[in-house]
């Protein structure tokens, strides 16, 4: 059965691209991403038809769905920050040639199980799931199935994107609501205000969304991390009983000096709260290889380079293999 059911009774549709997303997630990681972000939509779309709460931006894409203010208020930072994820790897699936890892698919699966939790919580009006479920990537289907390629999967964007019907066409004529629709919405808003009177005693997981995003992000400038030192690297030199510490990401250059480093801070306070541990890990880099690095922070939501004689102040990583030129990847997704 699917760890998904729990949305069978009241979003037939949005269960059936969930559970497709879960079951491609071993077999083929690139479906299965792609079946992720076409659920989160699904989801979202029948939030802004349903919730009259919801502010329609100007542009009913996925992504300026998410980020609309209203939305981002109703879904809470964890939330959010899992859709980001969701459609930054349902973007890759479409739109990048490299090869998607079932690390990444299943991450992806994750968060939207946890997505999916928070949407049948606020939004289901009879059945809410129980808080204590928990996405258990164990019994994820390990089969063999041909994977979709690429090209065939842009197909299927196209045909999925004329089939669905335009939340900008359906909501800008009040008068093209048909009595359902509002019968729906007055629903809607008592199971919203009934959901909102309860804690949310839901494991999100927020901690591991914050992590992985950071990854994501650096991947996505072009850093592979796929060496042993690109995390929790040790360096000598701290001011601290044993002088020891451990630099959370070092970014390396092709002649094995660092580039950069980032220190990632697992709290949601402000990106310049971290600048005095990344200098002095900076410090211990350069007296070890004679290089000073750029430093960057991040508590997961965004990355900050931190300021120095060299460089100003911006929000964003740096392209491997140009730390001259930044790629501010986090706001397009």
């Amino acid at each position: 059965m699917s760890q998904f059911q729990f949305l069978s009774a009241e979003w037939k549709d949005l269960c059936e691209a969930a559970t497709k997303a879960e079951s491609t997630a071993i077999p083929d990681p690139r479906t299965s991403c792609f079946c992720s972000r076409r659920a989160l939509e699904l989801a979202v779309a029948w939030a802004y038809k349903f919730d009259r709460a919801l502010k329609l931006p100007y542009q009913d894409n996925i992504s300026a769905l998410i980020h609309e203010p209203t939305f981002k208020h109703t879904a809470g930072e964890a939330v959010f920050n899992k859709a980001k994820v969701i459609v930054a790897l349902g973007n890759r699936a479409v739109h990048s040639s490299r090869e998607i890892p079932q690390a990444d698919s299943v991450q992806t699966v994750k968060e939207l199980f946890h997505f999916c939790y928070w949407f049948a919580r606020l939004y289901a009006r009879r059945n809410r799931p129980d808080a204590l479920l928990e996405f258990d990537a164990s019994v994820l289907p390990i089969t063999t199935i041909p994977k979709q390629t690429l090209d065939q999967l842009k197909r299927l964007e196209i045909q999925l994107a004329e089939k669905d019907e335009k939340l900008s066409a359906v909501l800008a004529d009040k008068k093209s609501l048909d009595a359902e629709i509002e019968r729906l919405r007055k629903e809607v808003a008592q199971a919203k205000q009934a959901a909102n009177k309860l804690p949310d005693a839901h494991n999100y997981n927020e901690a591991e969304t914050r992590d992985y995003f950071i990854d994501l992000l650096l991947k996505e400038a072009g850093w592979p991390l796929d060496q042993r030192r690109d995390r929790e690297f040790p360096v000598t030199g701290m001011p601290t009983a044993n002088g020891q510490g451990f630099v959370d990401y070092v970014l390396w250059g092709d002649d094995g000096k660092p580039l950069g480093l980032v220190e990632a801070k697992r709290t949601k306070r402000s990106p310049r709260d971290g600048e005095h541990q990344a200098k002095l890990y900076a410090d211990c880099l350069e007296s070890m290889y004679g290089q000073r690095p750029i430093l960057f922070f991040s508590n997961g939501y965004r990355p900050s380079r931190i300021a120095s004689d060299r460089i100003p102040r911006k929000s964003c990583f740096h392209l491997a293999g140009d730390v001259s030129l930044p790629t501010c990847s986090q706001d397009s997704v």
